[in-house]
């Protein structure tokens, strides 16, 4: 078809649009022709760009009949993605992370417990609670050095 033709028909069809269509449609054919001249053998398209056509087919319904240069189930699958993504995100963030015991600390627990071998974790907590530290049971038992010898006669004596 002749480009005058085409223009003619673009020309009719853009009459029966409104005028948020048109603006919409314009700036997605500003983009295409911005994305071909970045990138003159191939169009390489960037995240933004992908963004870009993700937000705008969410925006104007007519987004089907401006894109050129992709398939439009490409841009769906973009959606796809970037909401996989968010939520993935959203997701991870949500466990709590233990924070780190300062050194002094681990060595208190440390020296407590060669002082006194007989000592579980629960009588540890207990003195550090007296000194106004409070820690979990379960990091006492973590840094807690242990006997390596039996405290008591075995069988064998």
């Amino acid at each position: 078809m002749p480009p005058i033709i085409t223009a003619l028909l673009a020309f009719v069809v853009s009459l029966s649009q409104s005028r948020q269509a048109l603006h919409l449609r314009i700036l997605a054919l500003q983009h295409q022709a911005a994305v071909y001249k970045r990138t003159v053998p191939r169009s390489q398209l960037r995240p933004s760009d992908r963004l870009f056509w993700a937000w705008l087919s969410c925006l104007w319904p007519g987004w089907r009949g401006a894109l050129q240069f992709v398939q439009p189930r490409t841009v769906i699958a973009w959606q796809h993605k970037r909401f996989r993504e968010h939520w993935r995100r959203l997701s991870q963030c949500s466990r709590p992370v233990r924070s780190a015991i300062a050194k002094e600390l681990r060595d208190l627990i440390r020296d407590m417990s060669l002082v006194n071998p007989l000592c579980g974790a629960p009588r540890i907590v207990g003195e550090l609670r007296k000194l106004g530290i409070a820690v979990a049971k379960f990091t006492v038992e973590k840094y807690r050095v242990r006997p390596r010898k039996p405290l008591s006669p075995t069988w064998k004596t």
